[in-house]
């Protein structure tokens, strides 16, 4: 089932804000502001945020298009950061207001799983002694590296 459902494209609800500037560079937010339901059934205004800056260094040697080029990547990691959220907490993100909703996936009926047959013979698969890399995986929840912390 799809996470995200909504009219236009995920990019459309962002807000961009620069930061007062610091001896180490500009300072940018992206913020995603959300209606979600509280332990008591009332929705409030909540909000999804990802920091970047530009150096100093990175300003004068790509000029004007440091600020767009580094705009473009962080919007880019942050739309995986939210798809990744809302798989990792099975949620769905979705509304036609200009202010989406958040809900958990429980409450939409999901459809029956069903796979498609195969032309090829079911081949009996060994159970595969479990790597080091799915060790801290739980169901279908994705990992997100400590290194992509967005504050960093």
């Amino acid at each position: 089932m799809a996470h995200i459902e909504l009219p236009r494209a995920l990019v459309d609800y962002f807000a961009f804000a620069e930061t007062t500037p610091t001896r180490n560079g500009r300072r940018f937010m992206i913020s995603l502001p959300y209606f979600s339901n509280g332990m008591s059934g009332d929705a409030h205004l909540d909000r999804l945020q990802w920091w970047y800056h530009v150096s100093p260094e990175q300003e004068r040697q790509m000029g004007e298009a440091a600020i767009a080029t580094v705009r473009a990547q962080a919007t880019e990691r942050f739309r995986r950061h939210i798809e990744r959220w809302l798989q990792n907490t099975r949620q769905r993100l979705h509304g036609e207001d200009p202010i989406p909703r958040v809900d958990p996936l429980d409450s939409v009926a999901s459809p029956p799983v069903t796979t498609p047959a195969t032309s090829a013979a079911a081949v009996p698969v060994a159970p595969v002694a479990e790597s080091k890399a799915d060790s801290n995986v739980v169901g279908d929840v994705v990992e997100w590296p400590a290194d992509r912390v967005a504050n960093g």
